[in-house]
């Protein structure tokens, strides 16, 4: 009786986008410049070597290489979404009240305010970050962060939580930001329960996501503020445009400038080796990497974003670049 053989079942051939994010990882998991943050004690004790980097479209689909699931602080990037969750709540005027849109040209923790308005330049660095925390704050009081955790969990896709490790080492050893936060007491940007307001800016850093997290939070602004994956929308369509442009002008530190010219689209970084890029109605990417440069960035995550933004006619500028559907062809 002849014997039964079962059909050879096809190859399985990676996605190009896959294939891609593969040889990045590759190609830069080797490089060992810049050096982990200190300034946290915490964030001193991780993994220079972990490295992940996960790309996620606006219908959902998600591809990825290295350590995607290393839990790391959001840091700095939590920054573009309680500026969205204040512009929800009290519209474009009001919150410009208190914060500009300018780039500083200084560092992310300056002590300073604009000289003709005593308002903060722009909420991607601590002084208008801290103003916009301290809106919430006046609103929601001592449920402040769990509302903003609830928000941002929606944004994500999934609950998330806090390193408490890491909260308590910001909250120990933050008195930079304290001297902000008194400031803008000082100037009247701020309430006058700035130490409270202050503490939930602690919290909010100290929130955990991994790279896939990051991605899928770039996704949801790509998706004009509506999640992926879960449907739900996080804030106002009406606000996804400023945002990104205050990421654009401003979300990458002393280095906007160069993001804009090499990349080419909205990224906001962190100090924990986060970094989240949005591709406008296409792509969210995150990757993490704690060698920090000069700037506060991670260093294997601008080299990969470059690299994307190269191969795949990101930029926003890029003769190549045909709108939302340049990336059909290989999603």
């Amino acid at each position: 009786m002849p014997i039964a053989i079962a059909p050879r079942m096809p190859e399985t051939i990676p996605h190009e986008l896959q294939t891609m994010l593969g040889d990045l990882h590759e190609k830069h998991r080797g490089n060992i410049a810049g050096n982990v943050a200190t300034y946290i004690p915490e964030l001193s004790k991780v993994n220079p070597d972990e490295f992940g980097v996960c790309v996620a479209t606006a219908n959902g689909q998600m591809f990825e290489a290295g350590d995607c699931d290393r839990l790391f602080t959001i840091q700095s990037i939590s920054k573009p979404f309680t500026y969205a969750l204040a512009m929800d709540e009290f519209g474009a005027a009001k919150v410009h009240e208190h914060v500009g849109v300018e780039p500083s040209g200084d560092a992310f923790n300056s002590i300073e305010l604009h000289g003709l308005t005593n308002r903060p330049f722009n909420p991607m660095i601590n002084t208008g970050a801290i103003t916009v925390t301290a809106l919430l704050h006046a609103r929601h009081g001592a449920g402040t962060f769990d509302h903003v955790l609830e928000r941002f969990s929606t944004i994500a896709g999934r609950t998330l939580t806090v390193d408490e490790d890491v909260y308590e080492s910001e909250r120990r050893t933050g008195h930079r930001n304290r001297a902000i936060a008194h400031l803008l007491l000082n100037f009247g940007v701020v309430h006058d329960e700035a130490e409270a307001a202050l503490d939930v800016y602690f919290r909010q850093c100290a929130i955990q996501v991994n790279s896939r997290d990051l991605a899928m939070m770039g996704a949801t602004l790509a998706n004009m503020g509506c999640h992926p994956v879960t449907g739900r929308s996080a804030f106002s369509i009406s606000y996804v445009k400023d945002i990104l442009s205050i990421m654009f002008t401003c979300g990458m530190y002393d280095y906007s400038g160069q993001w804009a010219y090499r990349v080419g689209v909205p990224a906001k970084s962190g100090v924990a080796g986060g970094v989240m890029a949005v591709v406008n109605r296409q792509l969210g990417i995150g990757t993490y990497s704690p060698r920090l440069d000069r700037f506060g960035n991670s260093v294997r995550g601008t080299e990969v974003c470059i690299d994307l933004a190269s191969r795949l006619g990101l930029h926003v500028f890029d003769c190549v670049n045909v709108g939302s559907s340049f990336l059909d062809a290989i999603l």
